[in-house]
């Protein structure tokens, strides 16, 4: 499904990241792994590298010397609650919006003109189930994630044109060790798997989905 295929992962080294790698890896892609962390355990990578994407110039300096690729898969982010709406602190508000947006975005801004010179191909982003509409204690995460989604609409309306599609996957409760010491009383059976997540983010980094422009994938699990 992703023989031949250059694909860059980034928020290699966590979970999610590590599980996309894993399964690119069985299509046949080869997968390069970008991530704040200095080393990664997955054995799925053809190379990682240490970046910080929230500079875009350093997202830009690693990626553009890539080479061409053929898929951008922008794993890299993160949760966090606990703080209000009208709550005047900024720290968890200016958190979320870096590591989820600024980091799709810099990693997008790196990456377009290498597919485009490629003549195409795909980009997937992260969005969340729970940001499609707000939630009490989860103003900064809802938001953040809604302006992922919001720049994935419009990144594929700029591009399609372009023989790039750019699509979302929108999970909700991620079966994660962090998840699972966050929430202990939780039924993990009901989470969604990051394997099941993966599959779901590889069929839209290949030619599969080559009609799929825009679009906005729940992944429920069973919650």
């Amino acid at each position: 499904m992703l023989t031949g295929n250059s694909i860059v992962i980034t928020g290699a080294a966590g979970t999610l990241g590590q599980a996309a790698a894993k399964k690119a890896k069985e299509y046949g892609a080869e997968v390069i792994g970008l991530d704040i962390a200095r080393s990664c355990d997955s054995q799925d990578l053809s190379n990682y590298l240490q970046v910080d994407l929230t500079d875009r110039d350093a997202a830009r300096e690693c990626i553009t010397a890539l080479g061409p690729l053929h898929c951008l898969m922008n794993i890299a982010g993160g949760f966090a609650m606990g703080i209000g709406a009208s709550d005047p602190n900024d720290e968890q508000w200016d958190w979320m919006f870096r590591i989820n947006v600024e980091t799709a975005r810099n990693a997008i801004i790196a990456a377009t003109p290498g597919l485009k010179a490629n003549g195409g191909g795909r980009i997937v982003n992260v969005g969340a189930l729970g940001a499609l509409a707000g939630q009490a204690g989860m103003s900064a995460y809802c938001c953040a994630k809604s302006a992922v989604m919001r720049l994935t609409e419009s990144l594929s309306e700029e591009l399609k044109s372009d023989g790039i599609n750019v699509n979302a996957v929108l999970p909700s409760i991620i079966d994660t060790p962090p998840n699972r010491d966050a929430m202990p009383g939780a039924n993990f059976a009901e989470w969604v798997k990051p394997e099941q997540l993966a599959e779901v983010i590889c069929f839209l980094a290949s030619e599969r989905a080559s009609a799929v422009h825009g679009s906005l994938i729940p992944v429920k699990g069973l919650v």
